[in-house]
């Protein structure tokens, strides 16, 4: 009797240590870490499962474990395109699950001072799936949908921050979100100092245009500069900026290679209908992207009777004001001999 219960014992013992063994594995393979290092994977709607295979591949321990995981759960017949991160301590169920769940995770662009909207194609589409040609015509269609040329009647929509986005981002996704940002400035408020200004909205993105460029993008003097420009504006007088002849030259140029750095007598005269030394008035529109301060900036300008503003060598990024002709060629002289002490060209 006690030789059949020890054999007895000695069998359980087999089978709980064989079923022991077995649902570790089993537990290891769907549910332990399988991730050897972290990182960011792609994949494109155009994938297939062998593809997803390579990009994950290098992030982890057991490949042939996540085959057959992926596989149970059917990831080889289903999945979600997309921009995935792969953290430290997922399991192959977790790595499944999240692709086939479509879990993204989001990329930061940052919308900067472009020139034109095509620019800032050019950079934000390194980070989504799409071709900068193809989301350019899409965004060349929302425009003709709305009455405009093209793209880069569009510009006024967007503004100078940094924005998240997921990298299968489409182009009307991307400008819904714009618009809808766009829509909520200009709420109440901005719409009745719009309609006192005098100014249409068009003017008023480009005047915001040249402060955010003369500024540097910094508030301080926004509000100053908004208000000189529309001093020499209702005098009648040129607006003389020089970011609209670097805008001028750079687009007589296409937009290709690094714009200028200094304003010589020689490009006053380039013939553009931005350059506002050759003409008067406000130009045809922004000659960059803007950001909120500087639109605010022109809708709360400063009431002010500068009508020159020169650099100021001694403060970097920062002006001199003066409504005297005889003080700002002073002025003028000043920041010229630093240019040339530090050869500027």
């Amino acid at each position: 009797m006690r030789k059949g219960c020890s054999f007895f014992a000695v069998i359980m013992l087999i089978i709980l240590l064989l079923g022991g063994f077995f649902g570790f594995k089993y537990y290891m393979k769907y549910f332990g870490n399988n991730v050897a290092r972290e990182g960011y994977i792609l994949i494109p709607h155009s994938a297939n499962f062998n593809s997803i295979l390579d990009s994950i591949s290098p992030y982890i321990k057991n490949k042939e474990n996540f085959v057959e995981v992926a596989k149970s759960k059917k990831l080889n017949e289903f999945f979600n395109a997309g921009r995935y991160r792969i953290k430290s301590g997922s399991s192959n169920t977790d790595l499944v699950n999240m692709i086939k769940a479509g879990n993204q995770t989001e990329n930061t662009y940052r919308i900067g001072d472009f020139f034109t909207v095509y620019q800032m194609i050019g950079r934000v589409t390194k980070k989504t799936e799409l071709d900068s040609l193809k989301f350019a015509k899409d965004l060349n269609q929302i425009a003709s949908e709305k009455g405009l040329s093209n793209a880069e009647d569009l510009k006024k929509y967007f503004f100078i921050d940094t924005y998240n986005f997921f990298w299968t981002v489409t182009p009307k996704e991307f400008f819904k979100k714009f618009e809808k940002e766009y829509n909520g400035f200009w709420n109440e408020d901005r719409i009745a100092k719009e309609k006192a200004s005098g100014f249409t909205r068009d003017q008023i993105y480009a005047l915001a245009s040249l402060v955010y460029k003369e500024t540097g993008g910094k508030p301080d003097e926004m509000k100053t500069v908004a208000g000189l420009y529309i001093n020499r504006f209702r005098k009648g007088m040129k607006l003389q900026s020089d970011p609209t002849v670097i805008y001028a030259v750079a687009k007589a140029n296409n937009f290709k290679g690094a714009p200028i750095r200094r304003v010589f007598y020689k490009h006053l005269k380039e013939p553009s209908p931005y350059n506002t030394y050759a003409n008067a008035g406000i130009p045809p529109g922004p000659i960059c992207v803007v950001d909120k301060n500087s639109v605010d900036a022109v809708l709360n300008a400063e009431k002010n009777d500068y009508i020159y503003m020169c650099a100021n060598p001694a403060k970097l990024g920062f002006h001199k004001f003066t409504a005297s002709a005889a003080e700002h060629a002073i002025n003028a002289k000043e920041y010229q001999d630093w240019l040339n002490s530090k050869n500027i060209k």
